[in-house]
């Protein structure tokens, strides 16, 4: 969307606040909460650029948006999650809904604010922020002390497509589910759906119904996990009448145990989890269905993304004969579909390519730390928040093998302690410097690849900050760990350079 500034020469003056945090998605309406709670009367805006607030539940609109990660941990640690584990965009976006209302947070997120530039200024030790109001073209400019970035790490208004052979040669349409069209039909139409990944997995089952024929094609398998959706342990507490609070927090417990059993067990006994997951899948499809070729990947367990398939709805889709998996590599675009490597040919009228995200580390925002210009890969990492030479800032960067906003309230617990320790020593500034223990170390990419390795990370890896061979200098994808770890950071740490 190209939006022209107007009444740039009578710019309002800039209007300050404490903190400003960018975006209103999941991460940016949880910090906001702690934000109030724990360092009340703090001023703070949140600048979002969609007309409302949920991030992804509301920029994703195709058919059976979910989540993939249960909503007793993907949810807030302080407000209870009361619905099915596995929830739909609208019931993701009305429990955000709830935390905004009950919380008083809409008078601090202004919608439609698109940023484009951020300055750090050493002199007044201040951020300038500068927008435009997408509603009109108004000019705005705001400082702030402290940037607490929540506007997640992929590009919202378009998705990763590669780049194929005779693509302009297909007569139908081809859509990629993150800019899903309000006019598109596919009642009795036969559909591609190219990926594997969650997004596959959700749309799949929730257009079989309606189309003529659905086919997943994907160039290699990816594991998933079914089940109820449902938590026995939650039913039970219901029925023994326990408040939500305790079962909120009972189920939460139990839900981490679990999950950190199993990611332990993917790493010790990697085969046997495999054929776990495998089974799971035959169990539905049957013994003549070809799992070896359809649902085993060639990687590991959890060096990519493990979705959960609630009630097993993709395979009762497959096994309907609704929809069907074909394993191969396009050779072209057709006039009536795509041509396999293979030479088999698949028809369609509509192509849908879940083909995943594109790596936007910072939001398409412009950023200089007096006068120069941010090359972000240039810094090293702070326990995947802070970052070398970029002074009070954080950066929210969730879980991939657990649920996003754990990691968000873990930051925003430590983003609290630290600008609560910063008011009451009198320093205006923080910014993570290697100590001297440190100029040795090796620097290395942001997540190694042999310990997770999705596509839209390994496209862009050259993006991201490095990382160190110390806990204090790497993303750890551990919660476990980190829920420690973080309470326990020494802010007087020579890692953190004041002033």
């Amino acid at each position: 969307m190209n939006v022209t500034v107007r009444n740039v020469s009578t710019r309002q003056a800039a209007e300050h606040f404490d903190v400003l945090i960018v975006g209103a998605g999941i991460s940016g309406v949880g910090s906001a909460y702690h934000l109030t709670k724990q360092l009340p009367g703090t001023s703070f805006v949140v600048l979002e650029e969609q007309e409302t607030f949920g991030g992804t539940w509301w920029t994703h609109k195709y058919p059976g948006i979910r989540s993939d990660s249960d909503l007793h941990t993907f949810g807030y640690s302080f407000k209870p999650w009361t619905g099915p584990p596995i929830a739909t965009a609208a019931e993701i976006r009305a429990y955000m809904g709830e935390v905004i209302a009950e919380n008083e947070l809409a008078k601090h997120i202004r919608y439609r604010h698109r940023i484009s530039s951020a300055s750090w200024s050493s002199e007044t030790n201040l951020w300038t922020v500068e927008a435009v109001k997408l509603d009109g073209g108004e000019a705005k400019t705001f400082t702030a002390n402290f940037l607490w970035m929540c506007q997640g790490y992929y590009r919202h208004s378009e998705g990763y497509t590669p780049e194929w052979r005779g693509i302009e040669a297909f007569k139908g349409r081809i859509v990629h589910p993150q800019r899903w069209p309000d006019d598109l039909d596919i009642e009795g139409q036969k559909v591609v759906v190219i990926g594997s990944g969650a997004t596959a997995a959700t749309l799949i089952p929730a257009i079989a119904d309606r189309c003529e024929h659905v086919t997943m094609l994907q160039r290699s398998p990816t594991y998933f996990r079914t089940g109820r959706n449902a938590i026995e342990l939650a039913e039970t507490l219901r029925q023994l009448q326990v408040s939500e609070e305790w079962i909120h927090e009972i189920v939460r417990r139990k839900i981490l145990f679990d999950q950190d059993t199993f990611t332990r067990r993917s790493f010790s006994e990697p085969e046997a989890v495999k054929q776990e997951l495998l089974g799971g899948i035959s169990a539905v499809l049957g013994p003549d269905y070809d799992i070896a070729t359809h649902f085993t990947p060639r990687y590991r367990p959890w060096r990519q993304r493990i979705a959960f398939v609630p009630d097993a709805d993709l395979f009762q889709s497959i096994k309907s004969g609704r929809a069907s998996v074909v394993t191969d590599e396009i050779d072209r675009f057709t006039e009536n579909g795509i041509l396999l490597k293979s030479g088999q040919a698949l028809d369609a009228d509509i192509i849908v390519t879940a083909t995943g995200f594109n790596l936007n580390v910072l939001g398409d925002i412009d950023f200089t730390i007096d006068g120069r210009p941010l090359d972000f890969a240039e810094s090293v990492t702070y326990r995947g928040m802070m970052f070398t030479g970029i002074p009070n800032m954080v950066w929210v960067f969730g879980y991939f093998r657990a649920s996003w906003t754990l990691r968000t309230d873990l930051v925003a617990d430590f983003v609290c302690r630290l600008l609560r320790h910063m008011k009451e020593t009198g320093a205006r500034k923080v910014v993570p410097a290697l100590r001297p223990e440190d100029h040795n170390m090796p620097l290395l990419s942001w997540i190694d690849p042999e310990n997770f390795n999705p596509n839209y990370l390994m496209r862009d890896m050259h993006l991201l900050p490095k990382r160190g061979d110390k806990p204090e200098w790497q993303h750890s994808q551990d919660y476990w760990a980190e829920k420690d770890q973080f309470p326990a950071i020494d802010l007087a740490d020579a890692a953190f350079v004041y002033a």
